[in-house]
């Protein structure tokens, strides 16, 4: 059983008003791998880092998105 990470994806989504497609062609990547990243899906290190830059987070920030990388 695939274990899923808990992350703060959506909540900074919203917050910034960004739908998932929005997000996903700021970061280019696609919705659906923005929409399992929330669900809490592993994904790539790349992945996680194109979507900090999309929500212009620095990366040293990571932590508050992704806490399982601290």
């Amino acid at each position: 059983m695939d274990e899923k990470a808990a992350n703060n994806l959506r909540v900074a989504r919203e917050s910034r008003m960004l739908s998932k497609a929005e997000l996903a062609r700021k970061a280019g990547i696609s919705p659906l791998t923005i929409g399992r990243v929330e669900s809490g899906e592993a994904c790539r290190l790349s992945t996680m880092r194109k979507i900090l830059e999309a929500l212009e987070i620095n990366l040293s920030d990571r932590g508050h998105i992704f806490p399982t990388l601290t």
